[in-house]
């Protein structure tokens, strides 16, 4: 009897790592050698929050995926939770808990669509968009400057690749969702 592949998260990341390899020292110089740096600029994130905002983070114990909220909130009309789940590239239920979670924070707020009553839309709440737009610009002025530097086919290629290397590193929200509603074996 022939057994049959099965594709799941953890297939997929037991593939991906049955295909690592050592980065050879030109993929180091020319790539892996800046991740380190990068990293230290996102660990820095809550520093640079304006004080309330990060006081609104530390207290209700929110943290970089909020924040991918509020950015897709900011600047935007008002956005129903599949449009944000859409957006992030994430479940429903999952934007649903994290739109609650802001809300709660009361950095966010929600109202019915007036154009079909069954609708929410979520938007910032007044009071704190001020400060999220400062915070967006200040996390966000180096990557648009680094941007601004390339051709549209090097900056879709930039895109490209950053999203490739969410998906490979298991990172997309899809493979998250998946193993939390993964079956426990044994039971």
């Amino acid at each position: 009897m022939y057994s049959r592949a099965v594709n799941t998260p953890q297939a997929d990341r037991s593939a991906g790592r049955a295909r690592r390899r050592r980065p050879n020292k030109a993929e180091i110089a020319e790539v892996v050698g800046y991740v380190p740096q990068l990293s230290a600029f996102f660990q820095r994130a809550r520093a640079d929050m304006p004080p309330r905002l990060r006081e609104s983070f530390a207290t209700h114990s929110l943290g970089p995926r909020h924040g991918a909220v509020l950015i897709q909130l900011y600047g935007s009309r008002p956005l129903s939770v599949t449009e944000l789940a859409d957006r992030l590239g994430n479940s429903l239920p999952t934007v649903s808990e994290l739109v609650g979670e802001l809300e709660r924070a009361a950095l966010v707020q929600r109202q019915v669509d007036p154009t079909n009553r069954r609708r929410t839309l979520v938007s910032l709440a007044d009071e704190h968009s001020e400060q999220i737009g400062e915070f967006l610009e200040l996390r966000a002025a180096p990557l648009l400057r680094a941007l601004d530097q390339l051709t549209a086919e090097q900056r879709a290629g930039f895109v490209r690749g950053l999203r490739l290397w969410v998906d490979e590193a298991g990172l997309g929200e899809s493979a998250q969702d998946a193993e939390a509603c993964a079956p426990v074996r044994g039971r």
